[in-house]
């Protein structure tokens, strides 16, 4: 394994698919979002917590202003993150994943992180617009949140050690591993926040939030898997001189 080129493809995806995230969210996300802090600034003048005046509006529009010209370095950082990840466990486990090409191999291990690290977490903690959710319930909802995540990968890379170790009767690694996010998703408490806003604007918002990490994967896995294979770090090229 050439170790440098290795790192600048993982990194390199990672990143790319970042920024494909960042536009996707531009593009589909900041719609609701711009609509849910609506609502909420309306809520704040109706309460008294803020007054509409042009100060309070110029200091709104500059603020968003610079969350959306963030959403792309915001992107790339959160990507090349998790691209390390990726990479590494593709890096790993590319020789035993199903497919005839590595871009179809690098897929499939996208499609499983996907399911596992996000569609999974998502089924039982959908993403919420910004209106809805008490800010006192923040720690609570994002510690469920990570700890599901946690149970489902972690339970995950439990199970296909199982699998790998199972000669006959492999499904039983399958039925498993459902079993423990089936009585993950009992156990769990629900999210805490009541909704209060319009389940249009929420379901909305979890469909669009749901296209954009999709994206994500999906570009990751498609993008690491052609410059891997275009650049090949796993073959070692043999001196001239040898």
């Amino acid at each position: 394994m050439r170790t440098s080129l290795f790192i600048v493809i993982i990194l390199l995806a990672g990143c790319s698919a970042g920024v494909i995230h960042g536009l996707v969210n531009l593009v589909l996300v900041e719609p609701y979002l711009d609509k849910a802090i609506g609502i909420e600034n309306q809520h704040m003048f109706a309460s008294g917590e803020a007054k509409d005046t042009p100060q309070f509006w110029a200091e709104y529009y500059s603020y968003r202003a610079w969350q959306k010209g963030g959403q792309l370095l915001s992107g790339a950082i959160l990507g090349t993150s998790v691209g390390a990840l990726y990479g590494i466990v593709f890096g790993y486990s590319r020789n035993i994943l199903p497919g005839n090409s590595i871009t179809k191999k690098a897929l499939v291990l996208a499609a499983i992180m996907w399911i596992t690290l996000y569609l999974i977490p998502f089924a039982k903690y959908p993403a919420n617009p910004p209106t809805v959710g008490d800010p006192a319930t923040i720690v609570l909802r994002e510690t469920l949140y990570v700890a599901f995540i946690a149970i489902s990968g972690f339970g995950a890379l439990g199970f296909y050690q199982i699998y790998k170790r199972l000669k006959s009767r492999k499904m039983v690694a399958f039925i498993g591993y459902a079993g423990l996010i089936g009585m993950t998703f009992a156990l769990m408490p629900q999210n805490p926040d009541v909704i209060t806003t319009s389940m249009d604007l929420v379901n909305g918002f979890r469909a669009v939030s749901l296209v954009g990490v999709s994206a994500f994967w999906l570009s990751i896995g498609l993008i690491l898997g052609v410059l891997w294979q275009k650049l090949q770090p796993d073959k070692v090229k043999q001196s001239k001189f040898q």
